[in-house]
């Protein structure tokens, strides 16, 4: 590593670490990643990175982020947001404006907007009941471990766009499961009509980019029906590169198998 590269991690991270106290954690020295929680207006960010030799003279930490209560559109923009502050500070340590940045749209949450959420909360459980009463059979694969990082499938044999969203309501009353880094699914239903067979397919990649499109196209490869696949994943602290999305794969045709779904 380069002498003045690591001196400016070193002098980067007994800063951070003084500044954010109990919510600084070393997750591994040897790989020099750390992870740093992010309370604000009841709502919490985990950010995760990991210094690279080359950092921060010629590269950006590597992040993740966990955030299970955000939507899709507000990972993006959270995503963006942090990519901006790197190419504007290109060769500076950007670890504190990151943390900084994460902070300020926790803020921008607004106390009344929770409060409306809260108001329609009876409504939200009628909605969460009648999808449990209605909700397919779950299967939960084994789970796949990698570098400290988990990868679970869940699978179940769907016929419409209501039992998919009954399969990841029910899921999520698994606090481990709502709160895993990421929670990725693609499904595939056959519908059959007066005029033909049309195929409905969905995926979402919740904040992992790429991988619901692999597990669609793993999907479509499998040439599965009436099949929803959800993979979990645990964040460890450690990057595993092209390797998370072997293992989503994985534990993608894993758990479809175990269900009895896969096709022969």
């Amino acid at each position: 590593m380069d002498t003045d590269n690591l001196t400016k991690q070193i002098e980067e991270v007994e800063a951070l670490s003084s500044i954010y106290g109990d919510d600084w954690t070393t997750e591994s020295e040897t790989n020099r990643s750390y992870k740093i929680k992010v309370k604000e207006n009841d709502h919490e960010v985990i950010l995760y990175v990991t210094m690279p030799q080359d950092y921060p003279q010629q590269a950006p930490p590597k992040y993740e982020l966990s955030a299970p209560w955000m939507n899709r559109k507000e990972k993006e923009n959270l995503h963006r947001g942090l990519d901006e502050i790197y190419l504007e500070n290109i060769g500076e340590t950007v670890i504190y404006q990151w943390v900084e940045k994460i902070r300020e749209i926790l803020q921008q949450i607004k106390p009344k907007e929770v409060k409306k959420q809260n108001s329609s909360q009876v409504q939200d459980i009628m909605a969460l009941t009648q999808l449990e009463i209605n909700c397919p059979e779950i299967t939960h694969g084994e789970v796949i471990m990698d570098r400290k990082s988990s990868f679970q499938g869940h699978a179940a044999e769907v016929h419409s766009v209501n039992d998919v969203n009954a399969v990841l309501a029910k899921l999520k009353q698994n606090k481990k499961i709502l709160n895993a880094t990421h929670n990725m699914y693609a499904y595939r239903i056959e519908r059959k009509t007066e005029k033909g067979t049309t195929m409905i397919q969905d995926c979402d990649d919740d904040g992992e980019t790429h991988a619901g499109g692999r597990m669609l196209h793993l999907l479509q490869i499998l040439d599965q029906k009436n099949t929803l696949v959800v993979v979990s994943r645990w964040y460890g602290g450690i990057q595993l590169g092209p390797d998370r999305f072997r293992h989503i794969n994985n534990a993608t045709r894993q758990v479809i198998q175990h269900a009895g779904l896969l096709k022969k």
